[in-house]
């Protein structure tokens, strides 16, 4: 046999396509030619599928080889077709009988000692077969767990994989592997350890029953704040955890557990870093996607280049993330609650500041292009664990978050809206409209320009959340108040 074809998969964003793989092997000058992959991985893939090839006992074919990657036109990244690439030579070679290559699909990378690695986006991938009508795929057989619905014939090398299909040996489907409720390595971290500070612990629990972006400034708890906010979060339902999975998935980091991510950044780190980039590998998450259906927490958060607090209005208005590069423009999701933490100033050490009230002003200035779409702000301190009066624990916050957001989703049945942070304002202003007297607390400091339009919109959401914190049917003059209150960032 002098032809062959089988089938794999790459994957583009979070999406995977099915790619068909022909290779021809004819007399003539000895030689190896690649056809639609990126040029710069060409002579990679050729070098490693040709040492995994040697290095598992098989003789290399002794001629021409052409190896074709179709759809032509469609961007092929990584090293995912390694596998795939070396069946089909050793098939049109006549190592391989070709009969068992028409109903499984090949994934995964080739190390030259012809051992068979996983691959990032492997549940996007599979998806994108199973659409197809591929059920049979062989996997390294490392990757047997993220198997899904297909049957699966998993190998440890090249060799192992040839003498499955040489033998005949059948595909199996796996045993689902049941997410545990908490990832091993991320323990609850309870509220009860940060005592005091009334106002920030109202505010997180505002924020996580409505889906709302916090502000944190002064010198407190920020860190221990937010980390501790994905503890009172409900966590994952099966999209949202198949969704995450299937990000963490293009790392080398597979997610573990329901509960919601939380992805802190350092304010060094690149634009890159925090959006995403492409690599020779594929696309890359960055911190925006790394925290989709979670929290983005970025402490001192003036700190950061005005080019990411700039990038990040797209991600927080849209849900997503748009990467562009020479291959076109490709998009993640990237559907976060924001929490943003400040000092009063640029100094580090609060006991020693001199700065005056331009250079505090100036500094908080630098968070203007986030601040309208902040919907609460809270002022922290310090912690006295001698005279703070101790929290309420975890365990109790998260049964109030959990029962309204129950609320608000019952309320928002038939919609494409699951929090009150997702409702629109066309939306706020008929079928979810304020009483008349509700509105009262706001008409002065909007007709004085104290807030926006744009404002008020938000401040209307929170009262909403209120509302559904007091199991109440709808806000009222009380709950208007109060959302205007932490919208300013004054004590409730």
């Amino acid at each position: 046999m002098t032809f062959a074809a089988v089938t794999s998969a790459v994957v583009i964003g979070l999406s995977g396509h099915v790619v068909r793989i022909e290779a021809r092997v004819c007399p003539g000058l000895s030689g190896v030619h690649l056809i639609g992959l990126p040029e710069a991985t060409v002579p990679q893939t050729r070098d490693r599928v040709r040492a995994a090839i040697l290095n598992s006992g098989y003789p290399w074919p002794d001629g021409q080889i052409t190896v074709n990657v179709l759809p032509m036109g469609m961007p092929k990244y990584g090293s995912s077709l390694d596998v795939a690439i070396a069946v089909a030579i050793l098939a049109a070679a006549g190592t391989v009988p070709v009969d068992r290559l028409a109903d499984t699909a090949f994934l995964g990378e080739l190390g030259l000692d012809g051992a068979l690695r996983p691959i990032r986006g492997l549940p996007c991938a599979l998806r994108a077969l199973v659409t197809s009508g591929i059920w049979a795929v062989a996997l390294p057989a490392a990757s047997i767990e993220e198997g899904g619905p297909c049957a699966i014939l998993p190998a440890v090398s090249l060799t192992d994989l040839i003498e499955r299909l040489t033998s005949g040996a059948p595909a199996t489907v796996p045993t689902p592997r049941v997410p545990t409720q908490d990832a091993p390595d991320a323990p609850v971290l309870d509220l009860a350890d940060v005592p005091g500070n009334q106002a920030a612990r109202r505010a997180l629990e505002v924020c996580a029953a409505g889906g709302h972006h916090l502000l944190l400034h002064g010198d407190g708890p920020a860190t221990m704040l937010a980390e501790r906010l994905p503890g009172i979060l409900p966590d994952l339902d099966d999209a949202g955890l198949a969704q995450v999975s299937e990000i963490y998935s293009l790392t080398e980091t597979p997610w573990q557990g329901r509960r919601r991510p939380l992805c802190a950044p350092h304010y060094t780190n690149t634009a890159a870093a925090i959006f995403g980039r492409h690599t020779t590998g594929g696309l890359r998450p960055g911190a925006v996607s790394l925290a989709h259906a979670g929290v983005l927490f970025l402490a001192e958060a003036p700190e950061y280049a005005r080019s990411i607090l700039d990038g990040l209005r797209y991600p927080l208005d849209t849900g997503e993330i748009m990467l562009a590069d020479a291959g076109g423009i490709l998009g993640l999701p990237a559907r976060f609650q924001l929490l943003l933490a400040t000092h009063p100033c640029p100094c580090t050490t609060p006991t020693l500041c001199h700065c005056g009230p331009i250079e505090r002003r100036r500094y908080l200035n630098r968070l203007a292009p986030l601040r309208e779409r902040i919907e609460i702000t809270a002022p922290i301190t310090p912690l006295d664990r001698l005279t703070a009066e101790p929290g309420e624990p975890t365990a109790t916050v998260a049964v109030r978050v959990a029962e309204a957001r129950a609320r608000a989703a019952h309320r928002l049945t038939g919609t494409p809206w699951q929090t009150n942070a997702d409702i629109p304002a066309l939306e706020l202003r008929t079928s979810h409209r304020l009483a008349p007297e509700a509105f009262d607390p706001l008409d002065t400091p909007l007709h004085s320009g104290a807030i926006s339009p744009r404002a008020v919109t938000r401040i209307l959401r929170l009262a909403w959340t209120l509302a559904d914190l007091r199991a109440a049917a709808r806000p009222t003059r009380d709950d208007t108040r109060e959302a205007l209150r932490l919208w300013q960032g004054e004590p409730t």
